[in-house]
């Protein structure tokens, strides 16, 4: 009790300190909830919005490293710095987050697990935008927990911006752990480019009786071109690949010495056309990864090379100052091909719609509607209404909507190929598709410019949840090449899972002047969460039940200071069979320190990852690192 405690003391003295008018730094203007342009605090949403700037001011080394500071959001890592990572929100499975890049989704149709591998590097973020609850109606199926969307400088970028600027780093330290970013972002009037790269490894790290290592590497390119004040055209190409040792990532079992590599590749087009009070849009996307998985060296390995097309019409119209129409429609085409889980495929589309209405002075609401059709399983229609109230300093929210999700190729096809199975997870190819009711509602308090405060109480009641659950021989509905004396873990549709949960963050910026800033955030989440079913399913029972989590960016002239950290409660697990046991608690804290030169355009930093030292997993058989200590030096020059 005295932990938890000290955790909300250092929480809420990061996240509120000295409070002195709103301003667009805490109430900057979103696109992930409305698919249209609007004030954060006037969505009805609990939004975060994170500057891509972040990533190089605090002690993080990827991607998911930085959402796992993001207040109200859960990281279950297997691996360091971008090895494999579950991004869980409110409470929800890992399949249950749709992640987005400039408006196409990257949810891999092969396994939720890859939803982290995002691929684009750093220097090209604008900002991430973490939208928390129900969004099936604007994004369709996956959206349940919550939305991460990721707006890049070049698919931002407005006509007649002018400026260059490179940044490059590097950095060292114990493990054999060495990496680089470089990334360049350039404007002349019409024309905008950008490109980065991002590379971690390590051979040092321990497993269970054995080495670990990780060789990870994403590199992307975009241009876009304005033809005129009208219309321009962007694209992008981005490739990502993560080489890892993954024991125990998967399973429980004492044989398990897996290694695993997933190599993505991404391109995405967009054609653009805003004048007057019309926009209008045709976006594509086309995914690969191929992903290459031996369970030890005696194995065969599974080898899948997923694939997903997409395209998207976006039509909007603002027929006044306080009503504003999005719509159009989405189209899906998901593809298997593996020697482990078969070939298939499966067409999505969804037509929708969006209003945006303010009906009398600081009130707005949200209608939205789509339409999701699965091909070969039933159709969906998924509502919601969004509302929000300004009164002075607060801003009152609410929000009800079903969300929905089709079960990925693993779920369905898991070992469905094999000769033989002797014992682990099975898909099931009759799983139905998920769908939830949510509703919330809550409140942001802004006081002078500096502080935000929200708050709020959500509840999601699921029915047909898709899970893994402990299955015996005789109950599986499909035993072809299966043992009798097996063990094994069945997806299924649970019968009904309801989840009860409370959030509240706080985010403060003070800006003294002549190089003198403090930055800060925090954020306290409990949760609980019961099913229907007599067994435990594995990712429900694996969430956390209380989680806290911080940052913090002082800068003062040429010195800038860094932590981040967190505090999670969850159930505890034993794995007998390989010594492994989750504790009921951790607490984690990372810290950086960087000194400029020359106006900071260069800059030396020391590191340290988990500075007390503390041995924990977030999943069963997966120990993370202890102390890590690490140098680097930046680049930084524009004009």
């Amino acid at each position: 009790m005295q932990k938890k405690t000290l955790l909300l003391i250092i929480s809420w003295s990061l996240g509120g300190l000295m409070a002195q008018a709103q301003d667009s730094t805490l109430n900057p203007v979103t696109v992930s909830a409305s698919l249209s342009q609007q004030r954060a605090s006037e969505t009805g949403r609990n939004i975060t919005i994170i500057p891509g700037d972040r990533f190089n001011k605090l002690p993080v080394h990827s991607l998911d490293d930085l959402l796992r500071y993001v207040p109200g959001v859960e990281i279950q890592a297997r691996g360091p710095m971008g090895s494999q990572s579950d991004i869980v929100l409110r409470g929800g499975t890992f399949q249950q987050v749709l992640v987005i890049l400039d408006g196409m989704r990257l949810n891999d149709p092969n396994t939720g697990h890859f939803n982290s591998y995002i691929p684009i590097a750093p220097a090209e973020i604008e900002r991430i935008e973490v939208l928390k609850g129900a969004s099936s109606a604007i994004y369709g199926a996956d959206a349940v927990g919550g939305v991460v969307y990721i707006v890049t400088k070049t698919f931002a970028a407005r006509m007649g911006q002018k400026s260059t600027k490179v940044t490059a780093g590097a950095k060292a330290g114990q493990y054999g752990l060495w990496g680089a970013d470089a990334g360049v972002v350039y404007s002349n009037n019409r024309l905008h480019l950008a490109g980065g790269v991002l590379r971690n490894q390590a051979d040092g790290v321990q497993q269970r009786g054995t080495t670990g290592y990780f060789n990870n590497t994403t590199a992307s390119v975009s241009a876009n071109y304005w033809l005129s004040p009208s219309w321009r055209i962007a694209y992008r190409f981005a490739y990502d690949t993560r080489d890892f040792a993954a024991q125990n990532y998967y399973t429980t079992f004492l044989s398990d010495t897996a290694g695993e590599k997933v190599t993505s590749r991404w391109h995405q087009v967009h054609i653009g056309y805003e004048k007057n009070r019309a926009s209008f849009s045709v976006d594509g996307a086309f995914k690969s990864v191929t992903d290459g998985y031996a369970f030890n060296k005696l194995s065969a390995a599974n080898s899948s090379v997923s694939k997903l097309f997409q395209w998207r019409l976006l039509y909007g119209y603002r027929f006044s100052k306080h009503s504003n129409l999005a719509g159009g429609v989405n189209f899906l085409e998901k593809k298997i091909a593996s020697n482990d889980r078969g070939h298939h495929n499966l067409y999505q589309v969804s037509p929708f719609v969006s209003l945006t209405q303010k009906l009398w002075e600081g009130f707005t609401m949200r209608p939205s509607l789509q339409w999701v059709y699965f091909e070969n399983i039933t159709a969906e229609l998924v509502p919601q209404l969004d509302l929000s109230q300004q009164a002075g300093d607060w801003q009152l929210r609410g929000s009800v909507g079903k969300t929905i999700r089709d079960a990925d190729f693993t779920e369905r096809y898991n070992n469905y190929n094999k000769a033989l199975v002797t014992s682990g997870r099975v898909g099931n190819p009759d799983l139905r598709a998920e769908r939830s009711l949510s509703y919330e509602v809550g409140g942001d308090w802004f006081r002078k410019e500096k502080l935000k405060v929200s708050a709020t109480f959500f509840q999601r009641f699921h029915q047909r949840l898709i899970d893994y659950s402990t299955t015996a021989y005789a109950d599986m509905p499909r035993k072809t090449n299966l043992s009798p004396t097996g063990t094994y873990a069945l997806a299924k549709n649970v019968a009904e899972v309801n989840t009860t949960g409370f959030e509240t963050d706080a985010q403060y910026i003070h800006d003294f002047g002549q190089g003198h800033k403090l930055t800060a955030g925090a954020g306290l989440v409990w949760l609980s969460s019961s099913s229907s079913d007599s067994t435990p399913s594995f990712y429900i029972s694996s969430h956390a039940k209380f989680l806290t989590n911080f940052s913090l960016i002082y800068e003062y002239g040429d010195l800038l200071v860094s932590v981040t950290g967190l505090y999670k409660q969850r159930q505890e697990q034993q794995a007998a069979a390989i010594n492994a046991a989750l504790s009921r608690d951790y607490f984690l804290m990372n810290a950086k320190v960087q000194y400029g030169f020359f106006h900071n355009m260069l800059a030396v930093y020391a590191q340290v990852d988990n500075m007390f030292d503390r041995q924990y997993s977030d999943l069963l058989g997966t120990p993370m690192p202890g102390s890590w200590f690490m140098g680097g030096v930046q680049l930084r020059w524009k004009r």
